[in-house]
């Protein structure tokens, strides 16, 4: 008989999250997993920071950059629910 592999415990996710490694809000340990964004009952897989309790998400405005190289991003603001997958 196969013993089970165990699972790897998954941090739980905070109330708000950046994809951004300079953001004091990018939890390293979260990333290790994939997640999941629910936006106003959709999944988004653009969204770069999320925040639940305010209930707003940070999505790329196109192709347009900064004069640094980053992305420009809009905030869409509406229901927002976070999960792994």
């Amino acid at each position: 008989m196969e013993e089970a592999t165990p699972q790897p415990s998954r941090p739980a996710l905070p109330d708000r999250l950046c994809a951004d490694a300079r953001s004091p809000h990018h939890i390293a340990a979260c990333f290790e997993h994939d997640i999941g964004i629910r936006f106003n009952g959709k999944e988004r897989h653009d969204v770069q920071e999320y925040c639940v309790s305010e209930g707003w998400i940070k999505v790329p405005a196109g192709k347009t950059v900064d004069r640094k190289g980053f992305p420009v991003m809009i905030t869409l603001k509406g229901a927002v629910e976070a999960f792994y997958k």
